[in-house]
């Protein structure tokens, strides 16, 4: 297994609210994307992580992603362990991607700064060659990373980078919404007596678009999506910058 991103979220839903819109763009050109939870999203007050397992394997499906796996961490619990790093270790050595995006370094929830440093520091770890790990019964290679990037998710930070989603933004409100448990659907649904919460409302999508309207706002299109690096990225000339 092979592949060129490989995005992870500590939450079944992070990456397509903050990110699928450039994983989008990128299968589209051809390139190849594995997703990995860290968590099945069993606290969240709405739904069960039985039916967040069927929502995130159909949004998986609907983007085209290579793979998705879970490594059925605590959700809200889960430690900066030995543990854990080697699970995270694991994934990356067997799919050896090149780039990986990892949640938010700071946010309104308190599982996703944890979850960025926990897997910021595997794939630094990843390509250490007296860290010994196995997959499925094989010893594995070291691998690391070119670069980890960290999607904005909840709070509004400054972007190192944005990229431009404009033709995949359609695309991605389809796959927020393929986690019906989650958030506002239109007409009734199963779900309008399950608990109200900051993102079940019909609201939250507008919020979504103005954000990525926002970060696309300095390049002069339509909507964006704004990653902070996790080491100062470079380009070939000055004007591969937008």
């Amino acid at each position: 297994m092979k592949i060129d991103i490989l995005a992870i979220g500590v939450h079944p839903d992070d990456v397509e609210l903050s990110a699928c819109g450039t994983l989008l763009r990128h299968i589209s050109q051809g390139k190849t994307v594995g997703l990995l939870d860290l968590t099945r999203g069993e606290l969240g007050s709405r739904g069960s992580a039985e039916l967040r397992d069927l929502e995130a394997a159909e949004s998986a499906r609907k983007m085209g992603a290579t793979f998705r796996r879970n490594l059925g961490m605590a959700d809200g619990f889960f430690q900066y362990s030995q543990e854990n790093l080697l699970r995270i270790i694991e994934i990356i050595r067997w799919c050896q991607p090149e780039i990986v995006l990892a949640n938010s370094i700071d946010d309104r929830h308190p599982d996703h700064g944890r979850a960025a440093k926990l897997v910021a520091d595997a794939c630094f770890y990843s390509g250490l060659l007296k860290i010994e790990t196995s997959f499925e019964g094989q010893p594995q290679q070291q691998w690391r990373p070119k670069a980890v990037y960290h999607y904005i998710q909840d709070k509004d930070l400054t972007p190192d980078f944005v990229v431009d989603i404009s033709p995949f933004m359609e695309k991605k409100l389809e796959l927020i919404l393929t986690f019906r448990s989650q958030f506002y659907q239109t007409g009734e649904s199963e779900f309008d007596k399950e608990p109200k919460t900051p993102i079940s409302g019909k609201d939250f999508f507008e919020f979504v678009k103005s954000k990525n309207r926002a970060f696309g706002r300095p390049l002069g299109v339509g909507f964006a999506e704004g990653f902070i690096a996790h080491r100062t990225p470079g380009v070939n000339d000055l004007f591969s910058l937008k």
